[in-house]
C-alpha cells in the first residue's frame, strides 16, 4: 500500500544531517560521562534530546530502506519481471554496426538519441536533448542537452559523447555503418561541434526536413570507446562475447546476462533520468527477460503455456488464441494496419546485359510492362478482399496508397483506387489489343505473342506472401494471362532485382514508416531499390522525373503543410502510374497478459513503446 506522504530525498538528508550533528555535539564527552557522575547528571537533558534525535535518525533510516526513498520513488508501483521473446540471437551489442533487427532490438533497450518519436502522436520530442534552436535558414541546429543523464557506469553524459558518435564513428570511413548515408546530403556530411559540455551544434550543407527525426540516432560513450577507435579495434568492440557489464548506455535498462540460444536479461537502471508526470523515477518494472526461441510456432506455444507475457500473433493463429483469452488471463489486441506492404511489380528495365548484349526484358514483354493500361488491368483483376479473408483471416486492409494509414500525417487517403472487376480488366486488355486469337484460353498481343510471364516470390509453405502470390496468379489466369509461378530463395530474388535484372514479375514487400524521405532509395529514379527500373542515368518517364523533384523538394521543405502537399502528390502519382500494384496490409495482432497498468498500444509505437512507464500489477509480481 502506498505511503500517506512522501519526503523528498534532499529534505530527508537535511533532517538526518541535523540529527547526527546534534547527537555528536551532545555526546562529545560520552567517555568522560561514563566515568564522571557529575558530568552525566549535567548532560541528562541534552542526552534525552539527543536520544530522541537518534531515535528519529533510525526511524527515518528505516523508512528510507523500506520505502525506497533513495530511489526517489514510492515502492508500490515498482518491481516484477516482464518476459518476452525473440526468434534470433543478436549479432552484436554495437549499435553503430547493427544491420538487423535481432541486434537493434537489444541495443534499443540500452542506448538513446537526442530525440525520440512519441509513440502516441508520432511527433518528434526531446530525449537526451531537452531543447533545440534552429537558425532562420534551417541550416544550423543547436541542441541543449539534459544535465541529469548518467551512463551506466556513473559518468556524466556530455556533448563530447555526441560529437564522438558522429565524427569518430558515423563519419569514420573505416567503420561500416548505414547511418552515414542518412546523415549526409548529396555526399556532404553535417558539421558537428561542441559548444560547451551541454551544447552541441550541427551545421547542415542544405536544409534537411527529416533532421529532427533522424536525431533519434543512438549516442555512444566516448570515454568507453575512444581508445578502441584510436587503436583501430572499434569494429571488433562490444561483440556478443563481451561481458554485459562492459556495455555502457544511458537507457532505462541495463543488460546483465546473455546466454546464446537461451535468453537475454536486463535490470532496471536505478539512475535513469526520465520521470513520470507525477515525479516517479522510471522505469517501474525491475527486470526484463527475452527468451530466444526457434520459431513463431514455439513462441506461441510458450505464450499459451504461460511462459511469455506477450507475443505477436499471425492471423492464422487467431482462432487458436482468441477463444482462450479468459482462461489464459490475456487479451488479444488489434492495433491497426502494419507499416509493411505486399505488392506485385513488373520489370520495366530498358537496359541491356553488357556481357550477352541482350535486353534484360524481351522487347514485346517490355512493351506490355511499360504500358500503364496493362498495369491497370492487373490492378482491377486482383481480389484484395479474397486475400484479406483467405490469407489474413479477415485481419487485413486493402492497400491503394504507397504509405500505410498508420503513417498518420503523411498518409494520403485520396488516391486512385482500383475495384475488383474482371470485366473491366478484360475490357482494358481488349482495348490494348490483347485477344484470345486461338481459343486456348490465353490472350495474345497484336503480334501474336502469348501473354505469358514468370512470377517470383519468396517464402516457405504457408507463408502469407506465397499465398498472396498464388491468389494473384489465379486472378490473372482468370483474365487470360498465362502466369508461371515460382518460389525462390530471398537472396536469389534480391540478386535478380539488384544485379542481373533478369526477371519479369515479382511479389515482394517493403517495411514502411512515418517519414516519407526514408524511402527515397525506392522512389528516386537513381535509387538502387527503384525496383522496376533501378539506377537510371536520367528518369525514363515524366512522372518519375516529377517524383525525383518531389523528393528533392520535400527533404528541404521545413513547412510541414507544404511538405505534406508534396508527398500527397507523390502518392497520387504512384496510384495512377502503378509501378507497384499494392495488395493488402496485415493487421498488427498481439496477445498480452492482463498484468500491466499503463499499457497503451498504438499504431505508431506498437505494443511496448512506453515500456519505461509500464507497471506490473502487485498480484502478478
Amino acid at each position: 500500500m502506498q505511503d500517506a506522504f512522501f519526503i523528498p530525498r534532499n529534505e530527508v538528508f537535511c533532517c538526518l544531517r541535523s540529527c547526527v550533528l546534534l547527537f555528536y555535539e551532545n555526546n562529545k564527552g560520552v567517555v568522560k560521562s561514563r566515568l564522571d557522575p557529575y558530568t552525566m547528571h549535567k548532560n541528562k537533558k541534552k542526552n534525552f534530546l539527543s536520544s530522541i534525535c537518534l531515535f528519529a535518525f533510525f526511524s527515518i533510516l528505516g523508512s528510507i530502506i523500506s520505502s525506497n526513498v533513495f530511489a526517489d520513488v514510492p515502492n508500490d508501483k515498482y518491481g516484477g519481471t516482464l518476459v518476452l521473446s525473440t526468434t534470433s540471437d543478436p549479432k552484436s551489442f554495437n549499435d553503430i554496426l547493427a544491420k538487423e533487427t535481432s541486434t537493434t532490438d537489444v541495443t534499443n533497450m540500452l542506448f538513446e538519441g537526442l530525440t525520440r518519436t512519441n509513440g502516441i502522436t508520432g511527433e518528434v520530442e526531446p530525449n537526451l536533448a531537452q531543447s533545440w534552436d534552429v537558425s532562420s535558414d534551417g541550416l544550423i541546429w543547436t541542441f541543449h542537452l539534459r544535465d541529469d543523464v548518467l551512463w551506466f557506469d556513473g559518468k556524466q553524459f556530455t556533448a563530447d559523447d555526441v560529437v564522438f558518435t558522429f565524427n569518430d564513428l558515423i563519419y569514420n570511413e573505416t567503420v561500416p555503418n548505414s547511418a552515414s548515408d542518412i546523415f549526409s546530403v548529396d555526399g556532404n556530411k553535417f558539421n558537428v561541434e561542441k559548444v560547451d559540455d551541454l551544447t552541441v551544434r550541427f551545421t547542415l550543407p542544405v536544409k534537411f526536413a527529416p533532421f529532427l527525426r533522424s536525431m533519434g540516432q543512438s549516442i555512444l560513450p566516448k570515454h568507453r570507446l575512444k581508445n578502441a577507435v584510436d587503436a583501430g579495434k572499434f569494429n571488433f568492440t562490444w561483440g556478443i562475447d563481451t561481458d554485459p557489464k562492459e556495455i555502457i548506455g544511458t537507457g532505462a535498462y541495463i543488460l546483465t546476462d546473455y546466454k546464446p540460444g537461451q535468453r537475454l536479461m536486463y535490470r532496471r537502471n536505478p539512475n535513469y533520468w526520465k520521470r513520470s508526470d507525477s515525479g516517479d523515477r522510471l522505469p517501474y518494472i525491475e527486470k526484463v527477460v527475452y527468451l530466444i526461441v526457434q520459431s513463431q510456432d514455439v513462441e506461441l506455444l510458450k505464450f499459451l503455456d504461460g511462459e511469455l507475457d506477450a507475443v505477436a500473433i499471425r492471423a492464422q493463429d487467431y482462432p487458436l488464441v482468441k477463444p482462450n483469452e479468459k482462461r489464459g488471463d490475456y487479451e488479444v489486441l488489434d492495433i491497426g494496419p502494419a507499416f509493411g506492404s505486399n505488392f506485385i511489380f513488373f520489370n520495366q528495365n530498358r537496359g541491356t546485359n553488357a556481357q550477352t548484349n541482350k535486353p534484360y526484358v524481351e522487347d514485346y514483354k517490355l512493351e506490355w510492362f511499360t504500358n500503364v493500361e496493362f498495369r491497370k488491368a492487373v490492378a482491377h483483376a486482383i481480389d484484395k478482399q479474397r486475400i484479406v479473408e483467405m490469407v489474413m483471416n479477415g485481419f487485413g486492409y486493402p492497400q491503394y496508397s504507397s504509405m500505410s494509414p498508420s503513417a498518420g500525417f503523411y498518409y494520403n487517403p485520396d488516391v486512385t483506387e482500383y475495384d475488383y472487376d474482371l470485366d473491366k480488366a478484360r475490357a482494358i486488355l481488349r482495348s490494348q489489343g490483347f485477344i484470345d486469337r486461338d481459343g486456348d484460353g490465353y490472350l495474345e498481343d497484336t503480334k501474336g505473342n502469348v501473354l505469358e510471364f514468370n512470377l517470383y516470390t519468396n517464402g516457405g509453405m504457408g507463408d502469407p506472401r506465397v499465398l498472396i502470390a498464388s491468389i494473384i496468379r489465379s486472378d490473372l489466369q482468370a483474365i487470360g494471362m498465362k502466369v508461371n509461378f515460382l518460389v525462390l530463395e530471398f537472396n536469389n530474388i534480391v540478386s535478380k532485382l539488384t544485379s542481373t535484372y533478369e526477371w519479369e514479375a515479382v511479389v515482394l514487400g517493403l517495411t514502411g514508416g512515418i517519414e516519407p524521405h526514408f524511402g527515397k532509395n525506392v522512389w528516386d529514379s537513381k535509387g538502387n531499390l527503384h525496383m522496376w527500373y533501378p539506377r537510371q542515368e536520367s528518369p525514363a518517364t515524366d512522372w518519375e522525373a516529377r517524383i525525383d523533384e518531389i523528393f528533392n523538394q520535400g527533404v528541404q521543405e521545413l513547412d510541414e503543410n507544404k511538405r505534406k502537399q508534396l508527398y500527397d502528390e507523390f502518392q497520387r502519382i504512384i496510384s495512377q502510374k502503378l509501378p507497384m500494384i499494392y495488395t493488402v496490409l496485415s493487421s498488427r495482432l498481439y496477445s498480452v497478459r492482463n498484468k500491466f497498468e499503463n499499457l497503451n498500444p498504438t499504431k505508431f509505437g506498437g505494443l511496448f513503446h512506453n515500456l519505461d512507464e509500464l507497471i506490473i500489477r502487485e498480484e502478478y509480481r
